[in-house]
C-alpha cells in the first residue's frame, strides 16, 4: 500500500484539535458512525504513545423553533438513546455562567463527546500504516491517472505508481484527480477563517466549559458558529461554519485579515454571546471546506471503475469520521461491500456528477 500527499501532514490540518460529537445536526444516520468512530479513536489511542482525543463535553443552542440544525442534533439523540440532557435557556446559562442567552434559547449538553487532536490522530495512523508495511510520498503532486480493467496508476512528479486499487481522498484537490478518470464532481472549496481569543479562564477553560455548536441570529440573519474552550491558555477557538468565500486551493490567500471578514465574523459572536472570551485575538488561521452542494459526504465507487474508489465532500465536519471512513474505504476495497449504511453518501444522488465525455 502506498499513500501519496501533495503536502506534509503538518501542514494539512491548520486548527489542531477537530470536534467530536455524537448528537448530530447534520441528519441523525450518522450518529452510527460517529459511535463507530469513537470506538475506533479510543483503540487507536491505546495503540499510540500520543494523546487522541480529550472528553470535554458538547453543547449546542439556538432559538427555539428556528434553529433547525440544534433540532435534529436533539431528535438524533432521542432516536439513538444517547445520553444528553435537554436545557432550557435558563439551565444553559446556569450551567455556563459565561454564556449570554436570549430567554427563548434551547439547547442540549453531551458530556461524552469532545475533540480529537488532529495532528496527532493522523501521526499515529500514520506510525501504524508503516509499521504494518504501508509506503509513504510526500511533497509529490499527482500529475495524471490512467485505468484499465483490472489496475490503475498514478503518475506524480517523482514517479509512477500502479496498483490493483485506488482510493481519491484529496480533500480540496479531489474534484481535479477526479477528472482525470472521466469523473465531475459538484465540490465548491472555501476559505474559512478560525480564531483563538482570549477569555475568562474561569468562564471557559477546559473543566468549565464545552465544545460547542450554536445556531443564532445575528444583526437579523442566521449563522452557524462551532467552537473550543480554552486549555493550556491558548484561549477560546471559534469558528463559523456557514459562510462561505469560494476559492482556488492552489492560489488561495492564506492570510488571516486579508478579507475584513475574517475577524469580524468570530467577534460579532463572541460580543453578543460569549462577552468575557471577546478578548485580544492570540492566534488565527484559514482552513479550506470541500463542500458538496447538500453538506454530505461523498463515498463510493467510480460508476465505470469499481476498483477506484471516492471519499470527499466532508463539508467541514468529516475529521470525526476519519477512523470509521478509513474502515470503510478497506472493507470496499478488499470486498467490494461494506458493514456501514453509506447509501446517505453515493454519488448518484448528483444529478450532475457525470462522466465526461471525451
Amino acid at each position: 500500500m502506498t499513500h501519496i500527499i501533495r503536502h506534509m501532514i503538518k501542514e494539512a490540518i491548520t486548527g489542531k484539535h477537530e470536534l467530536s460529537r455524537h448528537a448530530y445536526g447534520e441528519g441523525r444516520e450518522y450518529v452510527p458512525l460517529a459511535l463507530r468512530s469513537q470506538e475506533l479513536w479510543e483503540g487507536l489511542e491505546r495503540k499510540s504513545h500520543l494523546k487522541i482525543f480529550t472528553q470535554a463535553g458538547a453543547m449546542g443552542f439556538g432559538p427555539q423553533g428556528n434553529a433547525p440544525f440544534i433540532d435534529e442534533a436533539i431528535a438524533s439523540g432521542k432516536e439513538h438513546n444517547l445520553h444528553i440532557d435537554f436545557l432550557s435557556s435558563a439551565e444553559i446559562k446556569e450551567r455556563f455562567p459565561g454564556l449570554n442567552l436570549p430567554d427563548d434559547y434551547i439547547g442540549f449538553y453531551e458530556a461524552n463527546s469532545g475533540f480529537l487532536f488532529s495532528e496527532n490522530c493522523i501521526a499515529a495512523y500514520k506510525e501504524l500504516a508503516i509499521h504494518h508495511g504501508a509506503e509513504t510520498s510526500f511533497q509529490n503532486p499527482v500529475i495524471d491517472i490512467e485505468t484499465s480493467d483490472r489496475s490503475v496508476s498514478v503518475i506524480t512528479e517523482n514517479a509512477t505508481f500502479t496498483g490493483d486499487k485506488l482510493i481519491i481522498s484529496a480533500g480540496a484537490w479531489s474534484g481535479t484527480l477526479s477528472e482525470k478518470i472521466g469523473l465531475k464532481l459538484p465540490l465548491k472549496t472555501t476559505r474559512q477563517p478560525i480564531g483563538w481569543f482570549e477569555a475568562n479562564e474561569a468562564l471557559f477553560n477546559l473543566h468549565n466549559f464545552p465544545t460547542f455548536a450554536a445556531e443564532v441570529a445575528i444583526n437579523g440573519s442566521k449563522a452557524l458558529y462551532y467552537g473550543f474552550p480554552s486549555f493550556g491558555g491558548c484561549g477560546l477557538k471559534i469558528g463559523r461554519h456557514d459562510y462561505e468565500d469560494v476559492i482556488d486551493p492552489s492560489t488561495m490567500n492564506r492570510e488571516f485579515g486579508s478579507d475584513i471578514h475574517d475577524e469580524g465574523h468570530l467577534r460579532e459572536f463572541l460580543d453578543t454571546f460569549m462577552p468575557e472570551a471577546a478578548g485580544k485575538l492570540k492566534k488565527a488561521a484559514i482552513c479550506i471546506y470541500t463542500r458538496t452542494p447538500d453538506g454530505h459526504f461523498i463515498i463510493d465507487q467510480h460508476p465505470e471503475h469499481a476498483h477506484v474508489l471516492i471519499a470527499t465532500g466532508f463539508s467541514s465536519h468529516g475529521f470525526k469520521f476519519a477512523s470509521v471512513v478509513g474502515e470503510i474505504l478497506s472493507q470496499l476495497a478488499m470486498h467490494g461491500v461494506t458493514e456501514h449504511d453509506i447509501s446517505l453518501f453515493k454519488l448518484a444522488r448528483f444529478a450532475d456528477c457525470h462522466i465526461k465525455k471525451e
